[in-house]
């Protein structure tokens, strides 16, 4: 059985389409998108509205998680990186993760048959 990787990045959501192309391209093709809130090392911002100051400590994101075996951990992580990276505080966090398993619940494979694509 090959090595399982997990891999989860937190980025701005307008770089969801860009980075999904991105990842297609290197053969990534299963991923999990979620909308999610969360605030880094800045803990958020301050915002005025209406007169009033508001501060805003949770910020909209997205988090892709991909499951790899055959495509190069490091592959995946630069082009990531590359497609997300604007300098700007908020671009995201990136955590990889080695994974013990993984099921096909239909067909009860196991390991990295699992989430290997059947039709190649």
């Amino acid at each position: 059985m090959r090595k399982l990787t997990k891999i989860e990045i937190i980025t701005r959501p307008n770089k969801l389409d860009e980075l999904k192309n991105a990842l297609n391209a290197i053969g990534v093709n299963g991923m999990t998108v979620s909308q999610v809130y969360g605030c880094g090392l800045t803990k958020g911002h301050k915002e005025v509205y209406r007169g009033r100051e508001y501060t805003i400590n949770l910020l909209p994101k997205i988090k892709i998680e991909t499951v790899v075996c055959e495509i190069p951990v490091e592959l995946v992580l630069e082009t990531a990186k590359r497609v997300c990276h604007t300098g700007e505080v908020g671009d995201g966090k990136i955590f990889v993760y080695t994974l013990d398993n993984a099921i096909r619940i239909r067909t009860g494979e196991e390991g990295d048959i699992a989430i290997i694509d059947p039709q190649n």
